[in-house]
């Protein structure tokens, strides 16, 4: 599914993306590319953690739709493809609690569940070591 991201840059600021259809979903990268690549995986965790709470999912807002939305403004549209269709496995990580403590606030600021964040952390670092 095609959903509709927006990127907005404040000077001295890194990216942010910030996704209508889902009110909270938020991240952001230092780089155009980052901030695409962070997008995907906010999203896709997003609508993992959002299927996994029995919630449903809405349908994605068209460009036409949203093109008079206010959080638009200064904003440049582009659509993130997600694929719903993987299923998610549970995996146990042993961690002390001041850790924990810091990654469910680090993961509340950035929008995310504690397991989206620390998958999405572990991939970034993963990348950024591989470069």
């Amino acid at each position: 599914m095609e959903y509709i991201a927006y990127l907005h840059k404040d000077r001295k600021s890194d990216y942010g993306v910030s996704f209508p259809d889902f009110p909270g979903c938020i991240t952001a990268g230092k780089t155009l590319e980052e901030a695409r690549r962070m997008a995907v995986e906010a999203l896709t965790f997003h609508i993992e953690g959002t299927t996994e709470d029995g919630q449903s999912i809405p349908q994605p807002s068209s460009l036409d739709q949203r093109a008079k939305d206010p959080a638009m403004k200064g904003a440049v549209a582009f659509l993130v493809n997600v694929d719903v269709t993987q299923k998610s496995e549970r995996f146990n990580i042993t961690a002390r609690r001041s850790q924990m403590d810091e990654i469910d606030q680090r993961a509340k600021r950035s929008g995310m569940t504690r397991s989206a964040y620390i998958v999405a952390a572990a991939l970034a670092n993963t990348d950024r070591t591989a470069s």
